[in-house]
């Protein structure tokens, strides 16, 4: 009875950690979905360039993202310790960090932006468009980064909720200022695409002071008074803890830039509506993405906090219940999508023909959600406890090698088409699913030190 009572206490706490973080990551990418709808007014050559930007522009954020697992996973690993002062000397020194590459990566994107769309597969009809929406987008990169640093920590913690009013915030400026500037609205210029990426600039804008604001709280766990009253600076010793963690992320996301690049590029050369249609499907992929990440914040959260108090148990444990809950959503997900699939696509295209790639890829992704959510929950207790090579090594393997190359056979080779590229998408996500549930179930995770 008592271990009974336990588990229900333990999902309950899964689940308040959770749910915050599943609808910011929910309604940022309902957003993105959105913005995608608004543009789409603008016909399928704007909905295609957008979607050539979104690998490159990730690929730009690759060390932040990096940074940011490595100050959730330590600020949570701190907080177990109860090391309240060296948590705040880590996210100051992330900080730092991420406002000095920023400034180079800003001026690099920026500055090979045509190169970049080339690359990316761009076209006649979408180039000119593409590069004048990614250089506005990564001209803002400075608070994409604030932003992202600060509620990476405040995730740590435990205090998802802030995160999460910041990015809605952020979303709801970005819709308004889309349906100002896209087309026109109440007095203001039709920019047309350039309209959507100042709109997206102009919510992050939003949601970085929302996320420095919080630092003067006194609730926060990690707040700039303290970090004042113990006269606190950058640290040697905590830079070399983030990088420790942050590099292998980054060079795991690195790889996996390259190989949803490589698919990107892939679909781009079926043809204009081919692969908008593919980037709708991404949209959708994404949206599964938010309830998987919600899910994974709480594990990393939870089971890095168990272990900092040296509670191996229990995090393995909270590791196994964030997975189950996240099981459960990519059910309702694969149901959805089995009903409403040609609905959703519809909501962006009228031609039958599209309609008809919609379904589709439909197909495949009842099938992709049902391994990724769980994936990424097991990938977020690895990180937690800092087994990122090993989550490095799991994504060279799969998205870099499996994923890229089994698309270039069935799609180059074999002349599949649309079913090549969504094959290979399948295969990507059911070889990085059986690779870190393994490891997971191994149990050797537990004992690492970070």
């Amino acid at each position: 009875m008592t271990t009974e009572l336990t588990r229900g206490a333990m999902t309950k706490k899964a689940l308040s950690v959770a749910w915050p973080a599943m609808a910011e990551s929910f309604f940022v990418a309902l957003a993105g979905m959105i913005d995608t709808m608004m543009v789409s007014a603008l016909g399928p050559s704007a909905v295609a360039a957008v979607g050539l930007t979104n690998q490159p522009k990730f690929i730009g954020l690759t060390l932040f993202f990096g940074i940011n697992v490595a100050v959730s996973a330590l600020v949570a690993r701190r907080k177990g310790e109860q090391r309240q002062d060296t948590a705040n000397q880590i996210l100051l020194t992330a900080i730092i960090l991420g406002c000095i590459a920023c400034v180079a990566v800003t001026a690099l994107f920026v500055g090979f932006a045509p190169w970049m769309m080339e690359l990316a597969g761009s076209n006649a009809d979408t180039h000119e468009m593409a590069v004048e929406y990614f250089r506005i987008i990564m001209g803002g990169t400075f608070f994409n980064v604030i932003t992202m640093v600060i509620n990476s920590a405040q995730r740590g913690s435990g205090n998802t909720k802030l995160s999460m009013t910041t990015n809605l915030t952020s979303s709801i400026v970005n819709i308004c200022f889309n349906y100002l500037l896209i087309e026109g609205h109440f007095g203001f210029p039709r920019w047309g695409i350039r309209g959507a990426a100042i709109a997206t600039v102009l919510g992050t804008v939003v949601a970085a002071g929302m996320a420095v604001s919080s630092l003067f709280r006194r609730s926060s766990y990690v707040r700039i008074p303290l970090m004042k009253k113990l006269k606190l600076r950058y640290s040697r010793e905590c830079a070399k803890s983030i990088w420790h963690l942050a590099l292998n992320t980054s060079f795991e996301n690195i790889a996996a830039r390259i190989g949803f690049l490589a698919t990107a590029m892939i679909a781009a050369r079926l043809g204009t509506e081919e692969f908008a249609a593919h980037n709708i499907g991404m949209s959708i992929l994404g949206l599964g993405f938010s309830f998987a990440d919600g899910m994974q914040v709480a594990a990393v959260a939870l089971a890095g906090e168990a272990l900092g108090a040296g509670r191996k148990q229990t995090a393995k444990r909270y590791g196994s219940i964030c997975q189950r809950i996240g099981l459960a959503i990519s059910f309702i997900l694969a149901l959805l999508l089995f009903f409403g699939g040609r609905w959703f696509f519809g909501l962006y295209f009228t031609e039958p023909h599209i309609l008809e790639m919609g379904e589709l890829i439909c197909r495949y992704l009842i099938f992709i959600v049902l391994l990724q959510i769980s994936q990424i929950i097991f990938t977020g207790c690895l990180r937690a406890a800092g087994d990122v090579r090993y989550v490095l090594i799991a994504a060279i393997i799969s998205i870099a090698g499996i994923r890229t190359l089994s698309t270039l056979l069935m799609v180059n080779v074999l002349g599949w088409g649309l079913h090549g590229v969504w094959l290979g998408i399948l295969a990507d996500q059911l070889s990085r699913f059986i690779m870190v549930s393994l490891r997971f179930k191994q149990g050797k995770w537990v004992d690492l030190k970070i």
